[in-house]
């Protein structure tokens, strides 16, 4: 694994466990699987607002690009990536998918 495949690794870990320690929090013991309620928290607050739209426009660009990208280099899979990001974390999916793809390039380069 190369020092950037390792960084890609450790990002996407950190996206999950980050994201999904406060997703618990969240729909944990006690609380309603309110999915509108809890996006409408993520504008509770003008700087709440700026750091959503911020998440929501890298997601969808991110969701653009990433299928003809994973088509283009001959990865599998390449919808599962967005879905992913909507249902677990985008913060797992983007590196999770840079991790794979730096795999798939280092794996498809000519020997030096």
């Amino acid at each position: 694994m190369s020092g950037r495949e390792a960084a890609y690794a450790a990002l996407a870990l950190l996206g999950l466990v980050c994201t999904w320690h406060f997703n618990l929090q969240a729909f944990g013991p006690g609380s309603t699987l309110d999915l509108v309620g809890f996006y409408r928290l993520g504008f509770v607050n003008p700087a709440a607002s700026s750091l959503t739209v911020d998440l929501i426009v890298a997601f969808v660009a991110f969701a653009v690009w990433v299928v003809p990208e994973a088509t283009r280099l001959g990865m599998r899979r390449g919808w599962a990536y967005p879905l992913l990001g909507f249902f677990v974390a985008f913060a797992f999916a983007y590196p999770l998918f840079l991790l794979l793809r730096e795999r798939r390039l280092r794996h498809a380069a000519p020997p030096r």
